[in-house]
């Protein structure tokens, strides 16, 4: 699926608004010498975005799983809920949602109220996402309603899934909409957002905590709107007093500021305060911050294990420079936009039939390989057989068979080639080897597949959060 949510923001010249270009060379250097993989990074100031960029394959036009920047959505449909008197924050969850509520509620579950659920102040010491599905696995609200905390409600913080899923499923029973139906007249379609998915629960209702996909540009349109707080070319979209209240800490984190120093800042109702602004964050790096003080907004989508270490590289690179002179624009403009338009994930460097370094051709007829290892997290199991076929024109056409599973895609050689939601580039890097990255458009994640002597090796980049099994993330 594509998205048609382009230019919903107005564009400038990145020293109109005070950034100067030699800042963002600086940023984009400072993310590629720490190995960071980012797919897209966008920067608004004063309204305008002022830098934009997709590494290749990745693109404008497609969305991109957000991982829990989704929860920074899901609050903001609370907020419209709230604001139309569907219930308070002082409501309780078992007064809301009675028919999920166990026959027997612990005298502090029954305290929790809208408020502890935004704030994730439920008193427990660990995410109860895991527990409660263990507890009812077809009723993740009723097993988190049995999950009794450790502490007393309200008095600490943890990062909880099952607080983001609550509150989805408030939003949804009470409005009788999917969330996403709920915020597409209200959020979405005033902003201009084109199409949008939000993946589901076993009964068909948004997760909540992760699952939505957006643009990049979709994601700063959010931010920029929360930057206004709430207004949209003069009017008031978001409940008046809502993003004040929502974007502000309630509560301390308990996390050692020595490593994550930007989620020590506390925390608000599904956004986490930064060391300058605030955001909402997803798991690899997916980011919408907002730094109201500077009238900007950063959004980046990525596969990043060391989350800190993007923003650090904002407030290293970016930050000290904003509305400072850049002595050479002319020059550091025309070298921004050539490194901003041949923005692209490494790729592999392989031969099309074998032939490196003026060895004798490798193999060019059909070639059949089985993966011996696959492990928990690994993308394929064991026994899958992986069929190399080379195809017209510049590439292969790649099978996978496993029992009566069998996926067919195209593998470019010198260019991408998509067969969605797959897109594949490889070619030979020996003689007798083969390998290929296979990126799922959607989502963070990318397979390498290295292919010798009959065997075969697929490991993630970095696995899902859930189902590492590719076939899992498949239509």
């Amino acid at each position: 699926m594509t998205t048609t949510d382009l230019k919903l923001l107005p564009r400038s010249a990145s020293a109109e608004v005070g950034i100067p270009a030699s800042s963002v060379l600086s940023l984009l250097e400072g993310l590629a010498t720490a190995g960071l993989e980012l797919h897209s990074l966008m920067v608004v100031r004063r309204g305008h975005v002022a830098v934009e960029g997709w590494w290749a394959p990745y693109s404008a036009e497609r969305p991109h799983l957000l991982y829990s920047l989704s929860k920074s959505f899901t609050s903001t449909a609370v907020g419209f809920a709230l604001a139309e008197g569907r219930f308070t924050l002082d409501d309780t969850i078992v007064s809301l949602l009675p028919g999920h509520v166990p026959d027997e509620v612990d005298p502090a579950v029954a305290t929790l109220t809208v408020h502890h659920l935004l704030s994730m102040s439920t008193g427990h010491h660990e995410d109860t996402l895991e527990q409660a599905l263990c507890l009812e696995p077809a009723d993740l609200v009723k097993g988190f309603l049995r999950v009794v905390p450790q502490e007393a409600v309200g008095s600490r913080h943890v990062y909880n899934n099952s607080c983001t899923y609550v509150l989805a499923a408030l939003v949804q029973e009470l409005t009788g909409e999917h969330l996403l139906d709920y915020l597409r007249p209200r959020l979405l379609d005033p902003l201009g957002v084109g199409p949008a998915h939000w993946d589901n629960d076993m009964h068909g209702n948004a997760l909540g905590f992760t699952g939505l996909h957006l643009g990049t540009e979709a994601i700063a349109a959010f931010g920029q709107l929360l930057l206004q707080r709430g207004e949209w070319h003069g009017e008031q979209l978001l409940p008046a007093g809502w993003v004040e209240l929502a974007t502000r800490k309630h509560i301390d984190t308990d996390l050692d500021p020595a490593t994550n120093v930007d989620w020590a800042q506390g925390y608000g109702y599904q956004y986490w305060m930064s060391r300058q602004g605030f955001r909402g964050d997803g798991a690899y790096g997916q980011f919408c911050l907002v730094v109201p003080e500077q009238d900007l907004v950063v959004v980046t989508t990525a596969c990043v294990e060391d989350m800190q270490a993007i923003l650090t590289a904002v407030w290293t690179h970016l930050l000290p420079a904003l509305d400072t002179a850049d002595p050479d624009r002319t020059s550091s403009d025309g070298e921004l936009a050539r490194r901003l338009a041949g923005l692209a994930l490494p790729v592999i460097d392989g031969a099309r039939d074998g032939a490196l370094d003026g060895a004798p051709g490798g193999p060019v007829n059909d070639q059949s390989f089985v993966v011996h290892e696959g492990g928990e997290l690994a993308p394929l199991a064991a026994g899958t057989r992986i069929e190399i076929r080379p195809a017209g024109g510049d590439g292969w056409t790649i099978t996978l068979v496993s029992g009566e599973s069998r996926l067919v895609f195209g593998c470019g050689h010198r260019s991408w080639v998509e067969s969605t939601p797959v897109v594949a580039r490889g070619g030979w890097t020996a003689p007798d080897t083969f390998e290929a990255d296979l990126v799922l458009i959607e989502l963070p994640h990318r397979i390498r597949l290295r292919c010798i002597d009959g065997r075969a090796e697929a490991s993630w980049n970095a696995p899902p959060l859930s189902r590492a099994r590719l076939e899992a993330h498949l239509p």
